[in-house]
Order: C-alpha cells, then sequence, then structure tokens
C-alpha cells in the first residue's frame, strides 16, 4: 500500500471550479483549515456553493462577505448560520434529512466533498468519524478532500473512505467542538416520565437532543435490552450503553448494534466512539429512511416542537413565524415509528415558553411552517399529559390536546376550538 503525502489545505484549490458545488458534514464533520484556505482565496473564486447542514464555526463568507464568489446553502440552520439566514447571506433548503443525499445528487453541478476525517490506518482506510450523514452516499462517487486530526475517533460503519477515493488531503491538530449535555428541568423530568413509562422493554429508540430528551434518556435507566437506532448519538445514550440498558438484542435492523448517522457531545462521547464495534455510523439515507425504520417493531421516536395547534400540526422549525432550524428528521422518525408493529412517536414540548406563552394555540402562529403533519402526529406530550391523537376525530384531538395545555389558557383554547367549528 502507498499511502499518497499529505498536502497543504491550499491543495483543495486544484479541485474547484467556476460553479462548483462543495459539500461539507454537518458539525464536526467540518474541515476547518480547508475552508479556511478556500476562504483566503476567495477572490480567485467563481459562484462557488457550500452545502451543509447545523454549522458549528462561523467564518465570514456566511455574512456574505465575497458575495457569489462563495456562497452558503444551508439544509439545516444552526446558531451560526441562523443570523446569516435571517441576514439574507445564506440559503436555506427545504428537505427531510433522509432526502438531502438524493437532493444533493440532483441538484449540485460537479460535487466535490470535503471532509474531516481520523488518521488513515495501516490499511489505508480514512474514517469520517462522528459522521456519515449524507456524504457517505457520494464515497467513492465524487472527489474528496479530506482533513485529517488526530482527535476524530475512529468509527465503524459506512464512514470509510480508502486513499484511492481521496483526491487529496491534508492534516490539522484542531480540537473537534464539544456540546455538553442539557441540564433538564422539574417540567422536562415530568414529560420524560409519560414517556418512558410508555415505552416497553426491548423498543428501538431515536430520541433527540435537548433537556427533555436528555430527561427521557434518564427515565428509561430502569428498563431492558433497549435498542437504539437515531439520527444523532450524543452522551446521554452512552450512559444507557454502559448501564447495560441498550443491547439492542430485540432489533430487527442492526441487531446487537447502535445506530446513528452523525455524533455530537463532549469529549467522553468521542472518546467512547474511538475503535467502538458496537457503533455504526451509516448514512442518513438508510437511517432515516422511514421504511427501514418500519422493520423495527416497537419503536419508539421523542422529538421536540416549539408550537401545536388544535389539530395537531407541529411547528418544529419556526419560532413566531421566524425560521429557527429546519425539518431535520423528525418527520421521517414519526412516518416510520407509525408504520412499525407497535411503534409510537412522541412530540414532547414544555406546555409555556419561558416567557409564559402557551405552546399549545389555536392556529399556528403567522409564518410557522407545519414540520409535522397531523395525519402523522401520535402522541403530543406536555407536563400536564399525553395527548393521543392517532386515529381520533378532530373534535377529540382538540379536547385531548386543550387537556394537556397549562390550565390558565384552557378556557380561551376551548373557545377558539368553537369559533373553528372543533367543537360544537
Amino acid at each position: 500500500m502507498t499511502l499518497p503525502p499529505p498536502t497543504d489545505p491550499e491543495a483543495v484549490l486544484d479541485l474547484v471550479r467556476p460553479g462548483t458545488d462543495l459539500i461539507v458534514p454537518l458539525a464536526n464533520g467540518e474541515p476547518t483549515a480547508v475552508l479556511d484556505a478556500l476562504e483566503a482565496a476567495a477572490d480567485q473564486l467563481h459562484q462557488v456553493r457550500v452545502h451543509q447542514m447545523h454549522a458549528l464555526h462561523d467564518r465570514p463568507y456566511l455574512h456574505g462577505a465575497f458575495g457569489d464568489r462563495l456562497r452558503h446553502v444551508s439544509y439545516f440552520l444552526s446558531h451560526i448560520t441562523r443570523p446569516a439566514y435571517w441576514e439574507g447571506t445564506v440559503d436555506l433548503v427545504p428537505n427531510h434529512f433522509s432526502e438531502v443525499p438524493l437532493l444533493l445528487e440532483q441538484c449540485t453541478t460537479a460535487p466535490v466533498v470535503l471532509a474531516a476525517a481520523s488518521e488513515p490506518d495501516r490499511h489505508g482506510y480514512f474514517s469520517l468519524g462522528t459522521n456519515a450523514d449524507y456524504v457517505a452516499r457520494l464515497v467513492g462517487r465524487v472527489p474528496f478532500f479530506l482533513e485529517a486530526t488526530p482527535h476524530m475517533p475512529r468509527t465503524h460503519g459506512a464512514n470509510t473512505v480508502h486513499h484511492s477515493q481521496v483526491a487529496g488531503w491534508c492534516r490539522s491538530d484542531r480540537p473537534l467542538v464539544e456540546v455538553p449535555r442539557a441540564d433538564p428541568s422539574a417540567r422536562d423530568r415530568t414529560i420524560a416520565g409519560l414517556v418512558a413509562e410508555r415505552i416497553p422493554d426491548g423498543a428501538t429508540i431515536q430520541v433527540g437532543i435537548g433537556g427533555i430528551s436528555a430527561a427521557v434518556l434518564d427515565a428509561l435507566r430502569d428498563h431492558r435490552d433497549l435498542g437504539i437506532h437515531t439520527e444523532l448519538l450524543h452522551d446521554g445514550m452512552v450512559d444507557l450503553v454502559e448501564a447495560g440498558v441498550v443491547t439492542g438484542v430485540e432489533k430487527e435492523v442492526r441487531r446487537n448494534r447502535v445506530v446513528t448517522t452523525f455524533c455530537l457531545g463532549t469529549r467522553r462521547l468521542y472518546d467512547w466512539l474511538d475503535d467502538n464495534a458496537v457503533v455504526e455510523v451509516l448514512g442518513v439515507d438508510f437511517v432515516n429512511d422511514p421504511r427501514v425504520i418500519a422493520r423495527m417493531s416497537g419503536f419508539a421516536s421523542v422529538n421536540s416542537t416549539t408550537e401545536v395547534d388544535l389539530m395537531g400540526q407541529c411547528a418544529s422549525e419556526t419560532i413566531g413565524g421566524r425560521y429557527w432550524s429546519s425539518s431535520g428528521g423528525q418527520a421521517d422518525f414519526a412516518r416510520g415509528a407509525m408504520y412499525a408493529e407497535g411503534g409510537q412517536a412522541f412530540i414532547v414540548t414544555r406546555a409555556t415558553t419561558s416567557s409564559g406563552r402557551s405552546r399549545i394555540v389555536p392556529t399556528l402562529s403567522p409564518g410557522s411552517v407545519v414540520t409535522t403533519l397531523k395525519n402523522t402526529v401520535d402522541n403530543v406530550v406536555t407536563e400536564h399529559g399525553v395527548a393521543e391523537l392517532r386515529g381520533r376525530p378532530l373534535a377529540e384531538r382538540a379536547r385531548a390536546l386543550i387537556a394537556i395545555a397549562d390550565p390558565a389558557v384552557r378556557d380561551d383554547l376551548t373557545r377558539a376550538a368553537r369559533d373553528q367549528h372543533l367543537l360544537r
């Protein structure tokens, strides 16, 4: 085996032509030194676009520093790209996470993948480490330029790249971004208890991130033989695996394995992932495919929302009618769980915002978009209870949602439901 020597990050410019679409993995999959080199040479670029979900590093080009020479296309806004989108210097493409690989294949021109990776092993393979997401499908199909860092864990799955599939690579010593576990509130723990008591032993779970999600994982500590098949793997799931709660023995898909498409957490998570054969990091077009999820009996998905109307429509990507994130995989997992034998999908939210505004509303705020359709929503959970919506008439759905709203707004919601002819 003859591994080509590393180059400087600037060598990536040899792969960039006018109109090139650059595809960058989300979160810690971003090769920071390579993007630094692109920005430094932005005067040489012409209509180059960077496609990425959930960027973690702020950069001048995100704020229009180089005009159309280098522009960002987002598929999920982060705290970094959100202000830039509001400024009009970042584009946002609506999507289901499971479909992003297909969108990138259909809608990009001469694509090149730029990705962070582990150091190559003795067989000449790089690992994309914390990520497979939407780039795994492109391995061997389009040029890859990799930035190897010793801080990136070597993981197993569909995210390995042989040196013969790499158009160039460089090294950097950049650390991974760490996202600590959220600290659940008392309301979060109440919601989590209502969810956990409905999840049976042996179920396979997908759980998002945030205070309620962290509390749900804590509340599952006394369960047995759970499986994990999730888009995001984070520290709270490590706790369940190490405690023996998660074994995966009942899973119909990738039995005995923890399956994810990307990982984001603390250094503890990244160290735990390194050469851990129980974890499979697979492409999102497999992990989030509702048809794959549907093959796992007892599947339970848990995702949060910002607003639910009285018919059960969930707006999970806008706040007050303003774009905040994107759809992500919420609808993917809700649909998959709906078709799974004994499957359950939980949409979780505190009954009120920090300012006291109800999250159960007569109609969604102007400008809000529906992330999960009323036809798909199964259970909505607040600290006041569980509204079981699947298969129920609109009137029953409205009553169930009013019952889990903050008591102070229930009379107003009832009057609104009558005005909308949901209740008589």
